[in-house]
């Protein structure tokens, strides 16, 4: 699946667009290595989302097209949020 679709099913962004106006910003991360919108999503994971002064690393638990939304946080697993600070 699609990195900017799997953000938005799994609901981590609102929109896809966002989702992949984020991702050509370089700011989201897969295994480390800067993704773009289309770049493939599989299980087992890493992403890591910056956005404001946050950074959400999450691990892909599940991918799948459809799903409801009680049951959306079922897809990842939050390893890790942090605030950063940009002021150095």
């Amino acid at each position: 699946m699609r990195l900017d679709k799997f953000l938005k099913t799994s609901r981590l962004m609102k929109r896809r667009t966002l989702a992949k106006q984020l991702a050509d910003q370089g700011r989201v991360a897969i295994n480390g290595q800067v993704a773009k919108a289309g770049t493939n999503v599989s299980e087992n994971d890493e992403i890591e989302i910056t956005f404001g002064q946050t950074r959400l690393t999450v691990v892909v638990q599940s991918v799948r097209d459809v799903v409801r939304k009680h049951e959306a946080e079922t897809m990842y697993r939050v390893t890790n949020e942090e605030r950063i600070n940009n002021n150095s």
